[in-house]
C-alpha cells in the first residue's frame, strides 16, 4: 500500500486547504518492468494492476477514484477545466485547471516536467505536463490564461523531471526556444564533444516562461528522474516504464 514516505510533498507558498502531491514508483501492484506504482494505463502493464494502484491513490488521498482527473496526454498545449460534470470523462489535453473541491487534477509523467499551480487565495487549482513540446508551445501560458488568476497572484511547483545532465537535444529544439525567448538560451550548454547538439534544463526554461508571464512564485526542480532509479520511472533511461502521477486538489470542506 502506498505510504507517506511513498511519495513527495511539494514544499511551496500555498495555502493550507491546497493538497499536492508526486508519486514515486513505490507503493503500487505492479510488476516488473512497471514495478510497482505505476498509474499509467498505457504503458502495456496489466489493466488491473493498473486500476488497483490508482484505487491506492484515491484511498491515500481521500478522493473517490472517479474524481482523478486524468488526462489523455498528447504532448500538446489543450487545457480542460475539470468539473463534477466532466471529471470522470479522459478528456484529451495537457493540462487541466478546476476551482470544485474534491477534485484532484492529475498528470502523467516520467522524464517530462509536472507543473501544478495555485493561487495566493486558494480559489483554483491547475496542472500542466510541460515536456519540451508543450513548454515550447505554450501549455503553461494556456493554463495561466485559463485560470483567470493575475499571474503575480499564483504559485507554481515543479516536480521531478529529466535534469539538465541527462537531457540531450538537438539544435532544433534549442532554436525554438530561442526564437520565442533569447533569454532561453541560458538554459542550453553544448553537449561535450557531440557537436550541434545540448544538454538542457528543463526547470530553468520552465521557470524562464512563467517569470515572462508574471508568476514570480516558482519552487520545486531539481529532481532528476533519470539519475533516481530507485524513486522514479524514466522513459529515457529504461524505455517502455511506469508513470508517477503529481495531483494538486482543494481540500473539501
Amino acid at each position: 500500500m502506498i505510504s507517506e514516505r511513498d511519495l513527495l510533498r511539494p514544499v511551496w507558498q500555498a495555502p493550507s486547504h491546497i493538497k499536492a502531491l508526486c508519486t514515486t514508483r513505490k507503493g503500487g501492484a505492479s510488476l516488473p518492468r512497471w514495478c510497482s506504482l505505476n498509474l499509467g494505463s498505457h504503458v502495456g502493464d496489466n489493466p488491473e494492476q493498473v486500476a488497483e494502484n490508482r484505487h491506492r491513490l484515491a484511498d491515500f488521498t481521500g478522493l473517490s477514484a472517479g474524481n482523478l482527473g486524468w488526462l489523455n496526454q498528447v504532448h500538446g498545449t489543450d487545457v480542460v477545466e475539470l468539473t463534477p460534470a466532466n471529471v470522470s470523462v479522459v478528456t484529451t489535453a495537457d493540462a487541466s485547471y478546476t476551482h470544485h473541491p474534491g477534485i484532484a487534477c492529475a498528470i502523467l509523467t516520467a522524464d517530462c516536467l509536472p507543473v501544478i499551480l495555485t493561487d495566493a487565495e486558494g480559489s483554483v487549482v491547475g496542472a500542466a505536463h510541460a515536456g519540451w513540446r508543450s513548454l515550447c508551445g505554450g501549455v503553461l501560458e494556456n493554463l495561466i490564461t485559463a485560470m483567470a488568476v493575475p499571474p503575480a497572484d499564483l504559485r507554481a511547483w515543479l516536480g521531478p523531471a529529466i535534469g539538465p545532465d541527462n537531457f540531450e537535444v538537438g539544435p532544433e529544439v534549442r532554436a525554438a526556444f530561442v526564437e520565442q525567448n533569447p533569454e532561453a538560451a541560458d538554459a542550453f550548454t553544448q553537449a561535450g564533444a557531440r557537436p550541434g547538439r545540448f544538454m538542457a534544463d528543463i526547470y530553468q526554461l520552465a521557470t524562464q516562461r512563467l517569470n515572462k508571464v508574471g508568476v514570480l512564485s516558482v519552487s520545486g526542480g531539481g529532481l532528476c528522474t533519470v539519475n533516481d532509479k530507485d524513486r522514479f520511472y524514466s522513459y529515457r533511461r529504461d524505455g517502455q516504464t511506469g508513470r508517477m502521477a503529481t495531483l494538486v486538489w482543494l481540500k473539501s470542506e
